[in-house]
């Protein structure tokens, strides 16, 4: 096996165009730490592209900051906390739960996975904050889009088409981000002992209200205690009121605590890094589905499987961790989706993730869509070939 590792954009067209006239495929790598994610590959070449690193441009006045997309993440957001900004789309560490020994996730990694925290349901996805890119096609052609303002796209929005790729359709050299400021202040408001049902009707009672929550998430073993946590966010004075006016607004939930800011932050790193589920070899998937049906999925899954689970977005995102299924619950899981949301497979030994779809199958008119797009960035199918689904 080669592996290939350019410093600069001719380099690297070199080496695609050379994998597309020889048909080899590259498994393309940065830091490595998203490896263990989608279906594993076992192909003849790798494409290093850690030559791509560093921050060209910050501008925290016009809130933009391009960097090489191997920029490792502790670098960015280093740079962020300097000025009091942040990446408001808040990804997730799932280096313990992957089992990765990577020693840090680059910026091209969570936008090429699309990773999003927490806060995903105030803020959006990492692909709502990715404005520009710079990268090779697998056709071995370098290419452009978007810029470095919001308002900057005429035609097709190529950066939302490449966020949530696994890198299968470009390879990705720049990108440029929109950031926010962080906020002054942080408290999480608290309930303990909710069953699933209450906890996320608390949950959608809170987001329905007036106060901008940035996170709500039921986190059913903590101690022993079932514990909901809403997240208010923003400016001191309005955070203390905003919380203590949650409190009496849900107080048919029971009795809750306001967490300050330094427990805030422990309980919502935990929540984005699924710490909780990280222990032990279960298989995880992650399933998002409708808020409201969640508790009965749950219902319905703990039937067939011995589950540990938590819930964030509100209830629209479930981490489940299954323990001894055969086929690391994916029949269970999908017959109570029962087509009415998303799962997918993000932790299970390499045999598993090579038997069981690791995403959801496609419908066949998605599925043709989907192979229309690959044909056109990279129809010898070089970059990372297999990595979502066997054909792709």
């Amino acid at each position: 096996m080669s592996r290939f590792r350019p410093t600069d954009e001719k380099q690297l067209v070199d080496i695609v165009a050379a994998a597309v006239a020889g048909e080899q495929p590259l498994e393309v790598v940065a830091g490595g730490s998203k490896r263990g994610l989608g279906r594993p590959l076992q192909l003849p070449h790798t494409l290093d592209v850690t030559g791509f690193s560093g921050i060209r441009q910050y501008e925290p006045e016009e809130l933009v900051l391009t960097a090489g997309a191997a920029t490792p993440l502790t670098e960015i957001e280093r740079a962020l906390t300097a000025r009091r900004q942040m990446l408001a789309f808040e990804p997730g560490d799932w280096r313990a739960p992957l089992g990765s020994s990577a020693t840090d996730q680059t910026l091209g990694g969570v936008i090429a996975c699309n990773l999003a925290g927490p806060r995903r349901i105030r803020q959006g996805a990492a692909r709502d904050h990715f404005l520009g890119v710079a990268a090779v096609s697998g056709r071995g052609e370098a290419f452009k889009a978007g810029g470095r303002v919001v308002k900057n796209v005429t035609g097709y929005d190529l950066c939302k088409l490449l966020a949530g790729s696994y890198g299968t359709l470009a390879v990705m050299t720049e990108v440029t981000v929109k950031v926010l400021p962080a906020p002054e202040a942080t408290r999480s408001v608290v309930f303990v002992g909710l069953d699933d049902a209450r906890a996320v009707a608390a949950m959608i009672h809170g987001l329905n209200s007036s106060h901008e929550l940035s996170g709500a998430a039921h986190l059913p073993k903590v101690d022993g205690r079932a514990r909901t946590a809403l997240r208010v966010e923003g400016p001191a004075p309005s955070v203390e009121a905003r919380s203590a006016a949650l409190c009496g607004e849900l107080k048919q939930f029971g009795a809750a605590d306001i967490l300050g800011d330094a427990d805030s932050v422990k309980l919502w790193t935990a929540v984005r890094n699924v710490d909780p589920l990280a222990a032990g070899g279960r298989a995880i998937w992650r399933v998002s589905l409708a808020p409201t049906g969640a508790p009965a999925f749950l219902a319905a899954v703990r039937g067939a499987l011995d589950i540990d689970y938590i819930l964030d977005w509100g209830g629209g995102l479930v981490w489940l961790a299954v323990q001894g299924a055969q086929d690391g619950g994916a029949g269970p899981i999908r017959a109570a989706l029962g087509g009415r949301g998303n799962a997918t497979l993000v932790r299970a030994p390499l045999a598993l993730r090579a038997a069981v779809p690791i995403f959801e199958p496609l419908p066949p008119a998605v599925a043709a869509l989907t192979a229309r797009v690959k044909d056109s960035f990279d129809p010898k199918r070089i970059l990372n070939r297999g990595r979502l689904y066997p054909d792709m």
